[in-house]
């Protein structure tokens, strides 16, 4: 992978993190991999394909409420709809914990940040070409639009303490970006990182 690749890469787990944080997780939508890997095992009868989302000390309690609604949905179609919504709620929670995140119910389909939405459509077609393209076109957008604002600023920063006021604030998003895209090129998501190995 060249530094690029990287680059985009990780901006797009940094959107992604973003995202997390302001409009919810792509896993809390009911048309996320969570859910379309709930709704599959219930199919089949097997929680298995679902065991991935969740940390192995809560693995229990997801078999068992996974037997709790395979027993609810046999009592008809109402009692199947809401043993899957239980389901799908239970699962998503308990994943969410286990990322550190408050889980405060399920979003709509198509909730999901475009960019998300990019990465797992690059996922399930095999190529990353369009993703890294828009990735690449946007961190540039991003970078561009911070440096004139901090350089147009910067001409008129002795001009007033406003004037220096609005440039600081220019500056420092400005930074602050470009510092996050590097960051996330080295380290990725999580700031734990092995020093010896920089």
């Amino acid at each position: 992978m060249n530094r690029l690749e990287i680059t985009v890469a990780t901006t797009v787990v940094m959107v992604c993190s973003m995202v997390c944080e302001v409009a919810t997780a792509h896993c809390d939508s009911i048309d996320g991999p969570v859910v379309r890997d709930a709704r599959a095992a219930l199919e089949k009868g097997e929680p298995t394909a679902v065991l991935k989302w969740v940390m192995p000390g809560r693995e229990q309690e997801i078999r068992e409420a996974f037997a709790q609604t395979l027993a609810v949905r046999s009592l008809g179609a109402d009692a199947r709809q809401l043993a899957d919504r239980y389901f799908f709620e239970t699962l998503v929670r308990v994943h969410r914990a286990g990322e550190g995140e408050a889980f405060s119910g399920l979003k709509p389909a198509a909730s999901a940040d475009p960019a998300i939405a990019l990465a797992d459509r690059a996922l399930e077609s095999g190529s990353a070409a369009a993703l890294s393209k828009e990735s690449a076109e946007a961190i540039e957008a991003g970078i561009r639009r911070r440096f004139d604002l901090a350089q147009e600023r910067r001409k008129h920063a002795a001009d007033s303490v406003e004037a220096g006021r609005a440039y600081v604030e220019a500056y420092v998003d400005y930074i602050h970006f470009v510092e996050g895209v590097h960051h996330l090129g080295l380290r990725g998501v999580s700031q734990k990182h092995d020093d010896s190995s920089e």
